[in-house]
């Protein structure tokens, strides 16, 4: 069952490849201490909203501040974008140490992709 989203947190229209996505992370360690990317790698995920679709994209994304405030982003290429509709993301974050994180942990975001009118 595919459930519509009703106001989505990233729109772009097909075949755009601007502007990026651009997230701030939040989160905290075990003792506490805020989330820190240091040393760490980014991947931007996204997959149609239908369960079971095929993910649209798994690449490298650019952590554009490692520490407070935590921000990464994902620079799109044409083929991520080609096709409009809804999409879920999510950033998976693996730390210096190999742990992995996924943000948000909660929760999916959602990218909704608009017709074009130009060809």
């Amino acid at each position: 069952m595919v459930t519509t989203i009703g106001v989505a947190d990233f729109n772009i229209k097909q075949n755009d490849t601007s502007p990026f996505k651009r997230v701030m992370l939040t989160g905290a360690d075990e003792a506490n201490n805020p989330l820190n990317l240091t040393g760490a790698a980014v991947k931007y995920i996204m997959r149609p909203q239908a369960a079971g679709s095929t993910v649209k994209v798994n690449a490298a994304a650019v952590i554009i501040s490692a520490t407070t405030p935590v921000t990464v982003e994902y620079r799109w290429v044409a083929a991520d974008t080609d096709t409009i509709g809804w999409f879920i993301d999510e950033w998976q974050v693996t730390f210096a140490g190999g742990e992995v994180e996924t943000f948000p942990n909660t929760r999916h975001g959602s990218v909704l992709v608009h017709d074009d009118l130009a060809d």
